[in-house]
């Protein structure tokens, strides 16, 4: 069985180049695969592998007091979905090139857990009576594979094209609670912070992103899988894979 994770974790880095390697030179000796990317502003990491070398790599990392709270998703495949091992070092994490949106220049956006989300999407409103928009920030090929019921989707094909999408729909969002939310929680975590920055003050982030939410309280309101960058393709709400070498 093979443990493939998703972590992230914006906290400030002096020497991406060290930190890359040492991150590198340990997922080799766990025998991982998967993808390392490290920036100025954090690390963010897609790592496959046996359970014993997944263990041993965060436990290394848990050491590191920068990557403190850092929370780690996983989920399990017979197949191993990566190719091969990559560590890169990257202007960002995640590109969004706004400065609004850097998450080490500004307080958290508020979030809201999934269980709420949950209870929000099953009465229709929020706990104010207010309207709930699920607000998709992803690119239109993940939401091919599944998005929430009713969200609201934007044409984009790169996270950076979001700002200039969402524009033509932000009065009609002015008087609804906005839930924004990803795969993971990275994108956002970005996007959320730009828009309260905005002057849309009435967003909020799904904490943990879609494979949280399916983690904490199952596919309720959810319609589809969850579409990954990896040879799985895609997970459903039980975090199966839609692609795994035994299956098929």
């Amino acid at each position: 069985m093979i443990a493939n994770t998703a972590a992230y974790h914006f906290t400030d880095i002096t020497d991406p180049q060290a930190l890359c390697a040492t991150l590198l030179a340990r997922a080799e000796a766990g025998e991982l695969r998967g993808t390392i990317l490290v920036a100025g502003e954090g690390i963010n990491l897609f790592l496959a592998g046996s359970q014993d070398g997944i263990d041993g790599f965060y436990a290394a990392l848990a050491e590191d007091a920068r990557f403190d709270g850092m929370r780690v998703k996983t989920s399990y495949s017979q197949m191993q979905p990566f190719a091969r091992l990559k560590a890169k070092v990257k202007p960002e994490i995640i590109s969004f090139r706004i400065d609004d949106g850097q998450p080490l220049d500004f307080p958290r956006a508020p979030a809201v857990d999934p269980a709420t989300v949950q209870r929000w999407l099953r009465q229709g409103h929020d706990d104010a009576g207010k309207p709930v928009v699920m607000l998709d920030t992803r690119n239109v090929q993940e939401i091919e594979y599944g998005t929430f019921q009713n969200a609201l989707v934007l044409p984009i094909t790169k996270f950076t094209d979001l700002p200039e999408a969402l524009a033509p729909h932000r009065e009609a969002l002015r008087d609804s609670t906005v839930v924004s939310f990803c795969t993971g929680g990275i994108r956002c975590e970005k996007a959320a912070l730009w828009m309260r920055n905005d002057g849309m003050d009435n967003v909020l982030q799904l904490d943990g992103g879609i494979l949280g939410y399916f983690e904490a309280v199952g596919g309720e309101g959810y319609e589809g899988r969850c579409f990954v960058f990896d040879e799985r393709v895609a997970l459903d709400s039980e975090l199966k894979p839609l692609v795994d070498s035994e299956t098929v």
